[in-house]
């Protein structure tokens, strides 16, 4: 990392249209964000070429908004929500606001760390395709501290997403996908789910509309700190999963 790269990119604003924008989620993460955003600053910043941060706060309550603003990075922007809408609600907002050819979005946590960004580029910038999946379930990833329960509870998904749905990606819920601009904005457009389980419906949408999908293997922690009520989210996975069928059977995403 050349630090007048990160220097430059704090302090100076774009003046070129980004290659890459990143958009991070956030709800309630005073004490995770500041890292996650110097980490990712710090990484992306040295890789030379030019790009954007964007938070897409959740209605924090805390001062996770605050300490943002704090930092003054002249490349960064911070969307502020009235109220709280939901992991997939900021996701689109973000999305939305960026200007980047790729856009990336990545966990606050940073649990897929930052440094796996290069693998997900080289697919979308040299080989064609529309969307890159960071897995934790694809061969050559490499996954550390997750529970026996989170594996065991993982699996089940996996093997319900794949029966029902049809979905050709092993991981739907890894927080660290990228598209390019035409995609994500024809994704995020058609989605409907604004909770945890937008994943699932994002690219159960690439499949429907004939985007090109890659599987990339990437390292995972499981980050200390995590606010996801397990047993909640997977009764919101399983209803999600019913909305999605329900809605493609009632044409919602016919016009998309």
């Amino acid at each position: 990392m050349s630090y007048d790269a990160y220097h430059l990119w704090k302090t100076v604003p774009n003046t070129e249209e980004p290659l890459l924008s990143i958009v991070i989620p956030a709800y309630n993460e005073e004490i995770r964000i500041i890292p996650t955003v110097g980490a990712i600053a710090s990484h992306v910043s040295g890789l030379g070429f030019p790009w954007e941060l964007i938070v897409a706060d959740d209605g924090s309550s805390d001062r996770t908004v605050e300490l943002l603003q704090r930092t003054g990075f002249a490349n960064m922007r911070v969307l502020i929500a009235e109220k709280n809408g939901g992991k997939g609600s900021a996701v689109r907002r973000g999305v939305k606001a960026a200007r980047g050819q790729f856009i990336l979005f990545s966990d606050a946590d940073n649990s897929t760390p930052i440094e796996e960004v290069g693998k997900l580029l080289n697919y979308l910038q040299n080989e064609n395709y529309d969307v890159a999946i960071g897995s934790r379930a694809a061969d050559g990833a490499e996954v550390a501290k997750k529970s026996l329960f989170r594996h065991m509870l993982s699996n089940g998904l996996r093997w319900i997403v794949k029966a029902f749905f049809r979905i050709g990606v092993k991981d739907t819920q890894c927080g660290f996908k990228m598209y390019t601009r035409e995609a994500a904005l024809r994704l995020h457009e058609a989605q409907t789910i604004m909770g945890f389980s937008f994943d699932l419906e994002i690219l159960y949408l690439a499949g429907k509309f004939d985007f090109n999908i890659v599987e990339v293997p990437v390292s995972w922690v499981d980050a200390p700190g995590s606010k996801v009520d397990t047993r909640k989210e997977i009764q919101r996975f399983l209803r999600d999963l019913l909305i999605i069928k329900s809605n493609d059977l009632k044409g919602v995403y016919a016009n998309a």
